[in-house]
């Protein structure tokens, strides 16, 4: 939304409040979701996921605050794709990653610091608009890695989603299916039931060692100056976007060639069978605008403004900016205004494409 410094700026302004108003409070989930969505491999979202985690635990340090406090506080979101073993491989490289740079690299002390909290949703990228059924097991197999992986929560995707938001009935059986891995498969009564397997401990090493190159070529970006000034530049410079592009492009090129077999896609096609999907009736729309009209006809205007005044005003200065924006949202100052003054100070982000 803004360039990549304002934002930082703004997570900075975050972390430090949060860690002295409301140290339970879980300021930033780290997304690698959206990664792997774009088409990035396992080990790239294992890697530029962690080093947004380690960019923010030396932002932290910058803003003086205690590494044993912050740690706890950062939760992370991965994508649970349909490769089973790779999966659960890189959800346990994850945790050895985090726990290892915590202690040996920050000096975290408390055992809370090193452990890895994680949220996982299933990948929506591998629903296919064919067979649409299909994805129902690909959504429990995927969820069943995440589980065996170590994950705290989950979100499994419904079978209809690469269409539209789900139906009531399609929601169900994404729920179901979490209920019967919790409830009937006994998978979430083991703390790493797979630990010790020669093929998974042999993969979990390979992921790990290629998230691990990822970070040192993360720190030359930056000229050798820790992990933040390199994903900063590496934003800047378009390399991780690049570097997904180019995954993703290899990827597809195996699925034309037929390398990567999707079910219903590029084997095993049939004639398709309609399927109902949800539709949101406009007057959806319309409702949500009457809400917003009713809001600001009822508002102080003069003290929104007021506060979105003084929100662009401290924007330009160091001042942190979380206390300003609790006070809009509570003279009702709506997201978008909020947004709209700080886009008058930090200006908007464009990102270049990639070819």
């Amino acid at each position: 939304m803004f360039p990549p410094q304002p934002h930082l700026r703004l997570i900075g302004d975050l972390l430090e409040f949060c860690a002295r108003e409301t140290p339970k409070y879980h300021p930033i989930s780290v997304s690698g979701y959206h990664i792997r969505e774009a088409g990035s491999t396992a080990a790239q979202e294992l890697a530029f996921t962690l080093a947004d985690g380690f960019a923010y635990i030396e932002l932290g340090k910058q803003r003086g605050i205690d590494v044993n406090v912050l740690a706890p506080q950062l939760s992370f979101f991965f994508d649970a794709h349909i490769d089973f073993f790779e999966e659960i491989a890189k959800f346990r490289a994850a945790r050895r990653i985090w726990a290892r740079w915590m202690r040996d690299r920050y000096g975290v002390t408390d055992k809370k610091a090193e452990m890895l909290k994680f949220h996982t949703q299933t990948a929506g990228v591998s629903l296919t608009a064919q067979q649409p059924y299909n994805n129902v097991v690909r959504t429990a197999i995927e969820a069943l890695s995440a589980v065996l992986g170590g994950t705290q929560s989950l979100h499994t995707n419904a079978l209809d989603e690469v269409l539209a938001l789900p139906t009531e009935e399609a929601a169900e059986i994404a729920l179901r299916t979490q209920q019967v891995i919790a409830h009937e498969t006994g998978t979430a009564n083991v703390i790493d039931p797979l630990g010790g397997s020669w093929f998974v401990e042999s993969l979990t090493n390979r992921v790990e060692e290629a998230a691990e190159d990822y970070f040192r070529q993360i720190e030359r970006l930056g000229g050798g100056k820790g992990i933040l000034p390199g994903v900063l530049a590496g934003i800047e410079q378009g390399w991780f976007q690049q570097e997904i592009a180019d995954a993703a492009f290899r990827d597809q090129l195996r699925i034309e060639k037929k390398r990567r077999i999707i079910v219903g896609v590029n084997e095993f096609e049939s004639d398709e069978r309609p399927l109902t999907t949800l539709r949101i009736s406009p007057e959806v729309e319309r409702e949500q605008r009457a809400v917003l009209q009713s809001l600001r006809a009822a508002r102080d205007g003069a003290a929104t403004e007021a506060a979105l005044k003084r929100l662009g005003e401290a924007a330009r200065t160091d001042e942190n900016l979380i206390p300003l924006i609790v006070d809009a949202v509570r003279v009702d100052a709506t997201e978008g205004e909020i947004v709209g003054a700080l886009k008058d100070v930090f200006g908007e982000y464009r990102e270049a494409p990639r070819f």
